[in-house]
């Protein structure tokens, strides 16, 4: 005979680590009062419920209408770790949306992530450097981060950072120095990201190039990396086994080699001897950047006199499947055939 019986367990589908969920329209509002407590285990539930909500754009939209970002900005300043790591991780999850990433500008979280620079929990400056990097990829966010003065601390942390943290500094530096480099050249990130060229991890190897290539952009950008001598490191990478890296770092030897000095300094590291193979690589970023760098290498009558041995080589790249390789090989070999 069955008996009536009450159980000390709670019902499966209930999660005693979130904060219950109110029903209806009144379920955002209650946490956001909730962030408030005063009682600890009530703000980490809630942070909990939320990094779960926040992942619908409709909840992300109805919580920055509330006024969600200013009691986030205040926990990011708590006492305690889980606070602070589900607090980084609600607003990383929000810069996802449109509508986190303009009112990041908007109401300024930007500068309050940046307080946990020097957090000593990994996790939480993980999950703040991941938010920084998914702004950066915006221009108007990358803007914002380096109006908000952090390019020089985002540079110097490149030396004291772990590897995982080190992926998204790079990130995000690359983002920003498309917007503005002088910063980061005033702070040395050139003699920095030459060190971390020859990184064991393909990742950053690979990034260190793509923030070279960035930074050389600008004439001083290109006037540093030929002070710093970081030629034969680019030449080096040229031969790596990772295609994103020999791209990056053609790239970047494209964007030095503008001026005359960099021809040379390239031309003296045997980069034409190293570029020509990579015309026929089979990454159509390789042999676009590989053209483009051998075009600006030409420029200088040393590099004319070499390449102008290989111009069939560069006229058979003018039926390459990709429409930007065909058109940067009819350059170069306008370029390399030119007389006076």
């Amino acid at each position: 005979m069955a008996h009536p019986r009450i159980s000390s367990k709670l019902p499966p589908d209930i999660d005693p680590t979130k904060a219950p969920i109110a029903f209806g329209r009144r379920a955002l509002p209650k946490l956001n009062e909730e962030l408030e407590d005063p009682d600890l285990l009530t703000r980490q539930r809630a942070l909990m419920s939320l990094c779960d909500l926040v992942h619908d754009p409709e909840n992300a939209y109805q919580a920055v209408s509330i006024g969600f970002l200013d009691n986030l900005k205040k926990l990011l300043l708590d006492d305690d770790q889980t606070v602070r790591q589900k607090t980084t991780e609600v607003l990383y999850i929000m810069a996802t949306h449109n509508i986190g990433r303009y009112n990041f500008i908007k109401q300024k979280v930007i500068p309050a992530l940046a307080q946990l620079l020097n957090d000593p929990v990994d996790i939480c400056r993980w999950n703040m450097h991941y938010g920084l990097k998914l702004m950066s990829e915006l221009p108007v966010g990358a803007v914002e981060i380096v109006e908000c003065g952090l390019v020089p601390s985002l540079v110097r942390k490149l030396k004291t950072e772990n590897e995982e943290i080190q992926k998204l500094l790079l990130e995000t530096l690359s983002g920003c120095l498309r917007v503005e480099a002088f910063e980061a050249l005033a702070t040395g990130a050139v003699g920095i990201l030459k060190q971390m060229l020859n990184h064991p991890n393909v990742e950053i190897r690979s990034r260190v190039a793509r923030a070279l290539m960035a930074i050389s952009v600008p004439l001083e950008g290109k006037k540093m990396v030929f002070q710093e001598e970081v030629f034969p490191d680019l030449v080096c990478l040229l031969n790596d086994d990772d295609a994103e890296v020999r791209a990056n770092a053609a790239g970047a030897l494209m964007n030095a080699a503008v001026t005359t000095q960099g021809k040379y300094a390239a031309i003296n590291t045997a980069a034409i001897e190293t570029l020509l193979p990579l015309i026929h690589d089979e990454t159509s970023k390789v042999r676009l950047y590989s053209i483009k760098a051998l075009t600006m290498l030409s420029e200088a009558p040393e590099g004319r006199k070499l390449l102008l041995w290989h111009v069939e080589e560069f006229q058979a790249r003018m039926k390459d499947p990709s429409e930007d390789v065909r058109r940067a090989a009819k350059i170069a070999v306008d370029v390399i055939t030119w007389k006076p």
